[in-house]
């Protein structure tokens, strides 16, 4: 396991464009200062040890060890050591529609932006919790097994987008049936499940699937993304001109809140509805009810050791200090004698 001990030193690496800039202006500073006392071609003979590449190299080990500095304090480690232990948590699984209707812009920037930012902000609240993420459209797919891992969580989120599921449409029941069989067989009262979508579904009877669900002990609650008035569906060109989706006969797409639907969902799951709007998704309000279930033990492994890597970046970063310290800026009167490629027939 590979980690950050302190990440935030990393934000240090943006300066590296900044010393670029900065090498750039003296370097051509330096050629119009030298511009100005005549021909360059008259003032490298009379100057014999000018070099225009050495202050180059002196910059590059600069940037290097600089580079490296920013990496060492931000201490890169090993995790060394495996332990299992014991948490007292809930098993939440995720069910995030993707289909083509949740890039509609009633909830600003879209219904699909504004629902991945809430679940990454679920993530960070997260400890002892185990968290799944479902993703579905015209089909349902597992995009995260249920684990404990929040930074693998994060990853994942961020590659949802409505070309993960090839199929378009709307199957929250699919979706629903593909959560059910991905939670823990051995826990038994503590698992909920959050679907996040439009509510438009078109593809199966997912109040059924809901009903199931309840049946083997698993809490259903829906978010419904989008306003009762609906949006139309932006589409864009190559060009990146914005237009709308149209149907067979050319009148726009609008796409509207099902909430009779998710609503129907949730009581047949035994959970909660609630209304995303711009203010906010109702994400948290439904983490502060799962909070409340009744917490089951279960095993876990991480890593409890974690060991220092800095020594060798540090070490990387004194080599490229030495190397730009004895690179002269100007050629060594020794060196510019040897010829290696000269020889006598």
């Amino acid at each position: 396991m590979f980690r950050f001990e302190n990440p935030e030193y990393l934000y240090g690496l943006v300066l590296l464009p900044v010393l670029l800039l900065f090498f750039w202006i003296t370097g051509r500073k330096r050629k119009k200062a030298l511009a100005q006392l005549g021909e360059l071609n008259i003032i490298e003979g009379l100057m014999p040890a000018l070099s225009y590449s050495r202050p180059k190299f002196k910059n590059l080990f600069l940037l290097l060890a600089f580079t490296f500095l920013i990496l060492a304090l931000a201490n890169p480690q090993i995790g060394s050591k495996l332990e299992t232990v014991k948490r007292k948590g809930v098993e939440i699984m995720i069910a995030i529609d993707v289909s083509n209707s949740m890039l509609a812009e009633d909830i600003k920037p879209n219904r699909l932006e504004r629902a991945k930012r809430a679940i990454s902000q679920l993530v960070k609240k997260l400890y002892n919790d185990k968290l799944g993420l479902v993703v579905f459209a015209g089909d349902a797919f597992i995009q995260l097994p249920i684990t404990t891992d929040y930074a693998a969580a994060r990853m994942f989120l961020e590659s949802v987008n409505t070309n993960i599921v090839p199929v378009q449409g709307t199957a929250i029941g699919k979706a629903i049936d593909i959560a059910t069989e991905s939670f823990s067989e051995d826990q038994t009262k503590n698992k909920a499940l959050i679907i996040i979508t439009d509510g438009e579904n078109h593809e199966d009877d997912a109040i059924e699937m809901a009903t199931k669900a309840a049946e083997k002990g698993i809490i259903v609650h829906t978010i419904g993304m989008g306003l009762p008035q609906g949006a139309p569906i932006p589409v864009y060109n190559r060009n990146g001109q914005k237009d709308f989706r149209k149907d067979n006969e050319g009148n726009v797409v609008v796409t509207k809140l099902n909430e009779p639907m998710l609503q129907n969902i949730s009581a047949a799951g035994t959970g909660m509805y609630v209304r995303a709007n711009n203010a906010q998704t109702g994400l948290e309000m439904l983490y502060e009810k799962i909070n409340e279930m009744e917490k089951e033990e279960f095993e876990s492994k991480v890593y409890a050791d974690y060991e220092d890597r800095f020594q060798l970046l540090v070490m990387l970063a004194l080599c490229c200090l030495f190397i730009e310290f004895i690179i002269l800026p100007r050629k060594n009167k020794i060196l510019s004698k040897i010829d290696l490629f000269k020889f006598k027939v």
